[in-house]
């Protein structure tokens, strides 16, 4: 009997300093000393032992949990329930998103330092800002699509098959169910047809165009504004002072001209344009 408390006593001190060991690493003990402390455990009771060991290692759990996490990023949905009107959201790093009807894009407040993630339930033309150090990963139901930076189309619209047409650039699809990889270039298509992706050549080259016949933006920069306006209009510029880009407008055009596009943030923001040559220039009055 004495000796087989004698090994339970054995098996509890090596418990014990195991524990110390890994308390010590990850700094949950302080040595007022400044030194290496050594630790002496002198049990003679292994039912107190054991009680004493489990007490203790309850602690260190609630030690550990009670930690600071990370706060998982705040998350946006945009939806857009117009009919025909598509809805241009600009995200923090200049990638802008042109949402169709009926469609519905998830995107955080702040990208990760290492990828910019994005959920995407129906269809929408992406023109994603590039950054190879932190690719854009779009999520649907079905499938993952990864850019870094280019122009496309998705179609991912309920009881429809998936579709990805690319203006320009290159992208990565993958279908979840078989993780099957393709890689689409400009001018071509990805289509979804029977469980399998096929490549073939765009048909519909105006696809992209149609995006920017009717644009409606909800609270957004003047900047972020006309940057999109003038990538749809690339004959005329609008421009505009630094300290007029921060204001923010809801505004909607319907196959409106870059003037005439002019005339309405003016007349929404009490502000006057002049245009000289190509160059539409919005001022204070």
């Amino acid at each position: 009997m004495k000796q087989q408390t004698n090994k339970n006593i054995s098996k509890t001190d090596k418990a014990w300093n195991q524990l110390y060991s890994r308390l010590q690493q990850d700094g949950l003990l302080t040595d007022t000393a400044g030194k290496k402390r050594s630790v002496i455990f002198s049990v003679r009771n292994t039912g107190w032992a054991a009680a004493i060991l489990l007490l203790f290692i309850s602690a260190t759990v609630a030690l550990l949990t009670n930690r600071p996490v990370s706060p998982e990023p705040a998350l946006f949905t945009l939806q857009n329930k117009q009919d025909a009107t598509v809805l241009v959201k600009t995200l923090e790093d200049g990638s802008v998103i042109y949402l169709a009807d009926n469609s519905q894009i998830q995107y955080p407040e702040h990208f990760a330092t290492d990828k910019r993630t994005v959920s995407l339930k129906g269809n929408a033309l992406f023109n994603v800002s590039g950054n190879k150090e932190r690719p854009f990963l779009i999520e649907t139901e079905d499938m993952q699509i990864e850019v870094i930076g280019t122009a496309f189309n998705v179609k991912n619209s309920n009881n429809k098959l998936f579709e990805l047409s690319v203006q320009h650039g290159t992208v990565k699809v993958t279908y979840r169910q078989n993780n099957e990889s393709v890689f689409v270039n400009a001018g071509e298509t990805a289509t979804l047809l029977s469980r399998r992706l096929q490549i073939s050549k765009t048909q519909d080259l105006g696809q992209f165009a149609r995006y920017t016949k009717q644009m409606q933006f909800k609270d957004e920069r003047l900047a972020d504004i006309l940057q999109v306006v003038n990538q749809a209009n690339p004959g005329i510029s609008i421009e505009t002072t630094p300290s007029m880009k921060e204001h923010r407008l809801t505004v909607r055009f319907i196959n409106n001209s870059p003037e005439e596009i002019a005339q309405l943030i003016c007349a929404a923001l009490n502000l006057k344009y002049t245009r000289e040559k190509n160059i539409v220039f919005i001022s204070e009055p």
